[in-house]
This record gives C-alpha cells, sequence and structure tokens, in this order.
C-alpha cells in the first residue's frame, strides 16, 4: 500500500509518499480502506520534532474514514464493506473525567491515518453519519471530538449564556463554534483574518471581532455587558490574561492548547475574586464521540473542509497548515 511515512523531523519535505507493506488485522481488529484522512496541529507537531522524536519512521495521522476491508478474529460488530470513521482516541478507559494512563492518540507512535490502509481495534470504529462524505467524516474525529468535550463536557454551555471562541479559522474553534451554537449560546469570535471572520458569521457568529485592529477584552466585556460566560481557548500565553479579565464573576476558561506559549503570568487575584473556573480539556471518551457523531447523523453539524489534497501531496497540504490560512480542516484522499 502507499503511505506517507515520517524519517526524521523537518519542514513538510520530510513527509515521504512510499509504498509499504499492507498490514493484517489480528483479534479484535479491522483493516480499514481510507478514502480520506485529514491534518491536525499534532501531525505538525510530530513533523517537526516536538512529539514522538524518538519513535520515528512513523506514519502520522490521527483523522480517518473509510471501508472495512478486512475483520480480524472475535470481531462481530463490524462487517466488510461497512462505511466508518475512526475514533483517535486510543484507551480512553472507564472514567468520564479523564483519560487512562495508557492513553495515546492514533497517528504516534501507532501507524496513522496518512495511509490507503490502517488497521485498529474494533472498539475505536464507529458508523460513518450517513448525511456527509468520507472527507467531510475524515475532518470530524480529533477536532471535533476535543471541541465537544470543551464545550459540552467541561464547561457545560447552557441556552442564552456567552461563549467567546478565539483564533476562529482553525479545526477545534470552528468546531467549538458550531457545537456552542447549538447549545444555545451566543458566540463571540476572534481572528486576525477578515475572511475568517465573514466565514464565522456564515456559520452562525453572533459577534467578531479583528484582534489586530479592535481590543477583544474590551469589546467582550461592552457586548456581553459585564464579561463572557465561557472562554475557549487554545492560544495559551498570549490571550490567557486577557481571556480571564473578558470572563464574568463565576465565569470559566476552557483550555486545550498552547500555540504561543506554555507559561504566562496572570494575577491570582482576579481568579478568586471573581469565582473564576479554569478547566483544561483535551480529545475525549467513547461515549462523548457516539454523542457527538449523532448530531453529525441528524444534520444538525457539518464539518467545514477548507480543502482537499491527494495523499501523495501531503507536503503540500503541511505547507498550507504551516501558512495558517485555513478556514476549517485539510483533508487527504489517497
Amino acid at each position: 500500500m502507499k503511505a506517507i511515512r515520517l524519517h526524521q523531523p523537518g519542514g513538510p519535505d520530510q513527509l515521504r509518499y512510499e509504498e509499504i507493506p499492507t498490514p493484517r488485522p489480528g483479534p479484535g481488529e479491522v483493516l480499514v480502506q481510507l478514502k480520506a484522512a485529514a491534518l491536525n496541529h499534532r501531525d505538525v507537531w510530530i513533523r517537526m520534532g516536538m512529539q514522538m522524536a524518538d519513535r520515528l519512521p512513523l506514519i502520522p495521522g490521527s483523522d480517518g474514514a473509510g471501508l472495512v476491508a478486512e475483520v480480524g478474529p472475535g470481531t462481530s460488530q463490524l462487517k466488510v464493506g461497512d462505511a466508518v470513521v475512526i475514533n483517535p482516541s486510543l484507551n480512553w478507559g472507564d472514567r468520564e473525567d479523564r483519560p487512562s494512563p495508557s492513553f495515546k492518540i492514533l497517528g504516534g507512535p501507532d501507524p496513522g491515518t496518512y495511509a490507503e490502509f490502517i488497521v485498529v481495534p474494533a472498539e475505536i470504529v464507529f458508523p460513518k453519519p450517513s448525511p456527509l462524505s468520507f472527507e467531510e467524516a475524515a475532518a470530524v474525529p480529533l477536532a471535533s471530538l476535543t471541541a465537544w468535550r470543551a464545550v459540552i463536557t467541561r464547561a457545560q454551555v447552557r441556552p442564552g449564556e456567552r461563549v467567546v471562541v478565539l483564533g476562529i479559522g482553525g479545526g477545534v474553534a470552528t468546531f467549538a463554534l458550531q457545537i456552542a451554537r447549538v447549545a444555545g449560546a451566543t458566540v463571540l469570535v476572534t481572528s486576525s483574518s477578515q475572511a475568517k471572520l465573514a466565514r464565522a458569521r456564515e456559520l452562525g457568529a453572533d459577534i467578531v471581532i479583528n484582534y489586530t485592529s479592535e481590543d477583544w477584552e474590551k469589546i467582550v466585556l461592552e457586548r456581553t455587558g459585564g464579561g463572557a460566560d465561557v472562554v475557549i481557548d487554545s492560544v495559551g500565553k498570549e490571550t490567557w490574561g486577557k481571556a480571564l479579565r473578558a470572563l464574568r464573576p463565576g465565569g470559566r476558561l476552557i483550555s486545550f492548547g498552547a500555540t504561543t506559549g506554555r507559561t504566562t503570568e496572570v494575577d491570582i487575584r482576579h481568579v478568586f475574586w471573581n469565582q473564576i473556573s479554569i478547566l483544561g480539556t483535551t480529545m475525549g471518551s467513547p461515549r462523548e464521540f457516539s454523542a457527538m457523531l449523532a448530531l453529525y447523523e441528524v444534520g444538525r453539524m457539518k464539518p467545514v473542509v477548507d480543502s482537499v489534497f491527494p495523499l501523495r501531496d501531503t507536503a503540500a497540504a503541511h505547507r498550507r497548515m504551516d501558512e495558517a490560512q485555513q478556514f476549517g480542516k485539510i483533508v487527504l484522499v489517497p
């Protein structure tokens, strides 16, 4: 089969399109013929050597959808030809409040979805929502699951609340906007791109703020009458201080990333005097994955696909992500 393999860290050109043996499923596993895969920032961090540098070579990719091609012994819930989507959370465990110590994410160190075929445990394979194409279904798993847990499980967003989503345009932020709208919230979004803000309005954003020309903290406080109920943040260092100050007393800051830096300084007094809750989150459980997919099955949500690249052009797809110009998910097709 054809697959993309990373042999050493570096730029997009380190992603090699190669011929390797097609894997075979063992007990409790299935072989999925991938019809589409999707990029995540995690793939970029792995490519650059920020994660999994000691596990190379490997096949990146956490998101995928396709057809069941072969079923291993002891697997009865799936059959050859089933259209499926893969949950990239491996070994989540039995608890809902946190993953097990053996939790890991598909696509490093385990072989990922940048390939024509993949073998995965049958328990992480779910029916593809029927309204979605394979390209759309592949765009869903990691980013939408992360957004679902952030908005629904951790923030527990309720109808009428005001939710701020920082850095609209990326996969998780775009899904967070849609999920918050489904939950009945008023949604405010920020970006440095007028084009992305316009797209966000089309998806249902109530208030859009260009943080390069406007003081987004001030605008949030003004437009919400004293502060947002929830801020969804993946930016980290550059936004944490403003995010905390943009919340109403009793508000919740949901953190799932640190793209501008992992350390920052905050005035702790603002947190305790204002009864602010700081909630960390990442990925999600199988139960959450199933609940999230149900929204796509009934047509209440639809993933945003930015662009589609042939698998052999994965390096070009990564260059587009490096440029941060995408709105929604970048997808690969064999």
